[in-house]
């Protein structure tokens, strides 16, 4: 365990180190924030009977941004399926420790570590801008908090989905355009287009006890109250349950897949 506490520690000292990057994600996120606010204000002018009113949309739309690192579906880690595409995952096989636990732990820092250096910024700039385009306060301070949670649960769901989709890489020579489809599924359930409380409700009940939307639509929905703080609590037993799934799931294929891999060359 002190093996992969360390493994941590150490990824998020270097990815810190890639201010330029943070800087540039910064801006895109502040400038695209922005632009979503005016769509929805534009929008909710002719809007009746919406299941989120326009206060808890900017707070959404604000709130992803600032942790669009964190949570982001898309994020992939490109280091893990060159590793698998090109052999180099051979080199893994041979040393002491669990291969999956490595890549998990290594997904999570990257996560962690990017956001840091952005999410305080948009925060900060986004409860400056008056109202009705800048962040309001949560709901209240139990929301807040039940939002931490989530928040840093949703992390662990996200980074398990992410895994599995590189995992299809062991079974394929190119699994870009298959995980491209998977990710776009999984963007629009898990609230990264718009928020699932506006989605068709046939998507919304169909899909509710699926782990996307514990992604991000859970933490930014409890923190302006969307959902109820019972509704919450349970939500985040869900994410539990689904982070204990996709890590058990996620393993089980890694170990099998090495058991059986075969790489070319020399």
């Amino acid at each position: 365990m002190r093996l992969y506490l360390n493994y941590f520690k150490l990824r998020i000292v270097t990815f810190l180190q890639y201010r330029s990057a943070a800087i540039a994600g910064l801006t895109t996120q502040f400038f695209w924030g922005i632009m979503l606010v005016f769509i929805y204000m534009a929008l909710y002018q002719n809007a009746d009977n919406v299941s989120m009113n326009l206060e808890q949309v900017i707070a959404y739309v604000w709130l992803h941004q600032a942790f669009y690192a964190f949570l982001a579906v898309r994020i992939a880690d490109h280091e893990i399926r060159d590793m698998i595409r090109n052999g180099d995952v051979a080199y893994e096989i041979i040393r002491p420790y669990n291969l999956y636990y490595w890549w998990y732990i290594k997904g999570v820092a990257k996560r962690i570590a990017s956001g840091m250096l952005r999410v305080m910024p948009v925060v900060f700039i986004a409860s400056l801008l008056p109202k009705p385009y800048g962040l309001p306060t949560p709901a209240t301070f139990i929301n807040f908090i039940l939002f931490l949670i989530s928040l840093f649960f949703g992390v662990l769901v996200v980074n398990g989905i992410n895994l599995l989709v590189h995992t299809i890489g062991f079974y394929t020579y190119n699994e870009v355009g298959i995980s491209s489809m998977l990710m776009s599924v999984m963007e629009l359930l898990a609230g990264e287009m718009v928020p699932v409380a506006l989605l068709p409700l046939f998507i919304q009940k169909g899909t509710y006890y699926l782990p996307f939307r514990l992604v991000c639509d859970l933490p930014f929905r409890l923190y302006s109250n969307n959902i109820g703080i019972m509704e919450g609590i349970f939500s985040i037993g869900l994410q539990i349950v689904w982070i204990v799934i996709l890590f058990a799931i996620g393993n089980l294929i890694v170990k099998r897949a090495l058991k059986k891999v075969f790489v070319q060359g020399g």
